[in-house]
């Protein structure tokens, strides 16, 4: 297990979020493939092991995933997984360390090459962290944005560097993962797989902090050696820094709305910034001057790629496009069009990667050796410092033609689940993916209940309308990460009733009142409560004392206050029988701080109590509601 810090109580952030809450969420059964939007990407090439290009993607679902490149044709190659948040940004340090940030807070560190070893959790962030960047000659160094207004310099190598072990442990989290031939890549070797072992990096480590900003941050640049960072955002304004001091030293004014995308050319005296004011400006660092303005696209731009010599731009963003400019001549090209808005841009040699709010990754033709070659089919415009009105009116009136009607490539994804909707016996829910297919699950039981196919997701709520008693919301779901997520928040999850009759229980008085919550989270862990109740018999012999070479590893800081024989009592009723929890994983957080994921199938009965909320303890072990004092532990 990975923990991810309190984004609250632990660093005083301001954004809310409900406390101890438990959810379960129903992964895809293609583990080879995203299921929702992808928000980065990074390319290593000619990785020092076997030679080969591989292509890193991280999404929206939560997870990275790595692509193997060979002769023209990407393989799943790894899965990366231990964000229980949207992926942000990913960057290569050197040819085997992968840095990521998410929305759940937190940096982790990767063996880039193994089969999806987390070997770090860095905490310093106190709200969702946005973007990376970092330098390519001194490339241990890694400079880190989020919404909290924060930007820390990070000395990867040191923070890598062997430090005290939290509760006794080291961490690896490890997935299945394979390269194109079907063999392991080269793994760092993961000591336990153990939900409570924790590889957060401890104070002997604290990063270089940016002083004095206090804006929401989108995006982050550097320069090749590393003495120069620029940050854009909220502030619309870039600023520029002095990474190894955490100063400011300037800042360019220009934009008018938020500044989404940063580039900066290897000396680090021209950058390049994309706005959703929808303007590209080239600045001069050292004059602190705009030198130029592109008006190409109509709405928001969210990416930016760059040639090696920093020509030409590569531009793509909410209105689908992605433009080629020459910086120069200020010539600009429809390269291409997306069905979706542009996230990212990659470009490997004479191609360019694209990914937007699908789930799929397109690869594009885009000259990027000779991007001269796409001016010369007749089919550039001019893009001056115009108004941005006058702007828009010529692109209007141009209609400018895209170069490449195709990509010469696709990753493809899952469709994403994009709606939802809770059926009024509050056991059911509808969901709608992108391609409009519509599913029945039952909450209950963790299960697909019927694919309606094609079919409008109200209508299909009007003809599953039926007459049940008030039965009280008491869960909810979501479909942020492109699947189900179902969540249990105390004390409302133990809100709602229903008799053995209603419930169609056999051997139970028809009148007796069954509470749904609680029944659901006891079938979602049985498997879990039986590994647990085994493990505790073969570690007790009869006498109760604990035999020599037995610790099972049930760690529990504090005598436990669960009653064992409850275990045996409990029951779980046929409408609650979770029969395949295969593809269900869980995310929560305990007394111990820190929210964390695994799948279900990986609890094998071992945890700390510690890492769960006290009134989840109180219903699965005790096999009785929590009391109210439980509701907020």
């Amino acid at each position: 297990m990975q923990r991810v810090g309190n984004a609250r109580n632990a660093n005083n952030s301001n954004r809310p979020r409900k406390e101890k809450r438990l959810s379960y969420v129903v992964n895809n059964a293609d583990h080879t493939k995203h299921s929702a939007g992808i928000n980065c990407l990074s390319l290593l090439k000619s990785a020092p092991s076997d030679g080969c290009d591989y292509l890193f993607t991280g999404s929206r679902d939560s997870t990275l995933k790595r692509w193997a490149l060979v002769d023209d044709i990407p393989s799943f190659s790894a899965n990366f997984e231990s964000h229980v948040d949207w992926v942000n940004d990913v960057v290569l340090v050197s040819d085997n360390v992968l840095v990521s940030c998410s929305s759940d807070t937190t940096i982790k560190t990767w063996n880039a090459l193994s089969n999806g070893t987390c070997t770090r959790t860095l905490r310093q962030h106190k709200d969702y962290v946005t973007c990376l960047a970092t330098a390519e000659k001194d490339n241990t160094v890694v400079a880190s944005g989020g919404l909290g207004g924060e930007v820390f310099i990070w000395d990867i190598e040191a923070a890598l560097a062997p430090v005290a072990k939290c509760n006794g442990t080291m961490d690896g989290d490890n997935s299945n993962g394979a390269n194109a031939s079907g063999n392991s890549l080269p793994v760092t070797t993961n000591l336990r797989k153990n939900i409570s072992m924790d590889t957060t990096q401890t104070q002997e480590y604290t990063p270089i902090a940016v002083k004095g900003y206090k804006e929401s941050v989108y995006a982050l640049a550097m320069n090749e050696s590393g003495t120069l960072l620029v940050s854009g955002g909220t502030e619309q304004i870039v600023r520029v820094w002095d990474p190894r001091s955490g100063s400011k030293t300037s800042k360019l004014k220009g934009h008018t709305d938020n500044i989404r995308a940063l580039l900066l050319d290897s000396t680090g005296r021209f950058c390049i910034s994309g706005s959703s004011d929808s303007r590209i400006r080239l600045w001069d660092i050292g004059q602190q001057r705009c030198i130029h303005s592109y008006v190409v696209h109509t709405d928001s731009v969210w990416a930016l790629a760059c040639t090696s010599t920093f020509s030409h731009v590569y531009s793509g963003g909410r209105d689908l496009s992605v433009y080629l400019t020459d910086l120069q001549t200020r010539e600009s090209a429809l390269l291409c069009t997306e069905e979706n808005p542009i996230l990212q841009l990659a470009l490997h040699d004479d191609n360019i990667w694209v990914t937007s709010t699908d789930s799929s990754v397109h690869r594009w033709n885009a000259e990027g050796r000779n991007p001269r070659k796409i001016f010369q089919r007749d089919n550039s415009l001019l893009t001056g410092n115009l108004s941005l009105s006058k702007a828009r009116v010529s692109l209007e009136e141009s209609t400018p033609v895209p170069v490449y009607k195709q990509p010469t490539l696709t990753i493809p994804g899952i469709p994403a689940m994009v709606q939802n909707a809770v059926l009024d016996d509050k056991r059911h829910v509808l969901t709608k993916d992108t391609s409009g297919s519509v599913k029945l699950w039952e909450i209950t039981k963790g299960a697909l209940v019927e694919d309606f196919g094609n079919v409008s997701l109200e209508e299909k709520q009007e003809d599953l309308l039926e007459k049940v008693n008030n039965i009280p919301p008491w869960f909810t779901v979501d479909t942020r990460f492109g699947c189900l997520s179902v969540h249990f928040d105390s004390p409302q999850c133990f809100s709602a009733e229903m008799s053995s009759a209603d419930l169609n229980i056999v051997g139970k008085p028809k009148d007796d009142k069954v509470n749904i919550g609680q029944e659901t989270l006891k079938g979602l862990f049985a498997d879990w409560l039986r590994k647990r109740k085994q493990r505790m018999e073969c570690a007790a012999p009869s006498n109760g004392e604990l035999l020599p070479g037995k610790d099972i590893g049930i760690r529990s800081h504090t005598p436990s206050r669960m009653d064992g024989s409850s275990e045996t009592k409990s029951v779980v009723y046929p409408p609650f029988q979770f029969s395949d929890i295969s593809l269900l994983s869980i995310i929560t957080e305990g007394s111990n701080g820190g929210q964390w994921g695994k799948k279900l199938t990986h609890l094998d009965g071992t945890e700390d109590e510690k890492d769960f909320p006290g009134w989840f303890l109180e219903c699965v072990l005790n096999n009785s509601l929590p009391s109210s004092n439980e509701n907020t532990k």
